[in-house]
């Protein structure tokens, strides 16, 4: 039973992947005419000015398809921070396409990662989180787990690749777990894709005060982050 609904959802995620590509043409082009140099030189070790965007246009119908297979991949295989290609989705497409495409990619990342994790168990997870993480974490698949996932979900800086293995071999259904992963996810997704649209516009101050903001909460989350997780786990056991 286990195994045809396994195999029944590697056919939607599939599915799903083939719908992008077909809806990819109908889907917006990246915006042309950025701000001075004609490009976004965010860090020189993932993209140089103006070349990733003259690279999606290149693509042209496929494009969107590639932006949003490219998010889901850094989840998968994250050699690339999030946090950069939420801002580069922002950044060529505008705020809410770019947040739609971002959030198209996150959850598919997500999907595949949980279904791996799912599909070749603890082994898997624990090549890059430990037993007593995992220990730790077991709660989490209870019903007031379910609220503390949605908030690690939503506090960035959180490695969200690690949570959705974690989830993956806990008992937690699929159904929840696409919800809380793709909500959770959306208010840092947000701000990213604006930090992005603001940098395309121009809008530099408004884009460093939300970059100064994301960070400060990045930074928080970090520097507290046994404090947050001791709180959360608190929150979870039934009283």
């Amino acid at each position: 039973m286990r195994t045809r609904k396994l195999l029944k959802r590697g056919a939607v995620l599939a599915a799903v992947v083939l719908a992008l590509f077909l809806t990819s043409p109908y889907a917006p082009a990246p915006l042309v005419g950025t701000g001075e140099g004609g490009g976004l030189s965010l860090t020189a070790s993932y993209w140089s000015e103006g070349k990733t965007q003259q690279f999606l246009l290149s693509l042209g119908s496929y494009s969107a398809v590639t932006l949003v297979l490219f998010q889901a991949s850094q989840v998968v295989v994250p050699p690339v921070p999030g946090e950069l290609v939420g801002i580069l989705a922002g950044y060529l497409y505008g705020t809410w396409v770019g947040f739609l495409f971002s959030t198209l990619g996150l959850t598919l990342g997500s999907w595949v990662v949980f279904e791996l994790a799912r599909v070749l168990g603890r082994p898997f997870v624990e090549r890059t989180v430990s037993r007593r993480v995992l220990a730790r974490m077991g709660f989490l698949s209870t019903n007031r787990g379910a609220v503390v996932c949605f908030l690690l979900f939503a506090v960035p800086g959180i490695p969200k690749d690690y949570l959705c293995g974690l989830l993956g071999v806990s008992r937690m259904s699929f159904a929840t777990f696409m919800l809380l992963c793709t909500l959770g996810r959306m208010p840092a997704t947000y701000v990213l894709a604006l930090q992005g649209a603001k940098f395309h516009g121009q809008g530099y101050l408004e884009a460093g005060l939300v970059v100064a903001a994301f960070c400060a909460i990045v930074l928080a989350a970090y520097l507290y982050r046994e404090r947050l997780f001791m709180w959360l786990h608190a929150r979870s056991v039934p009283e």
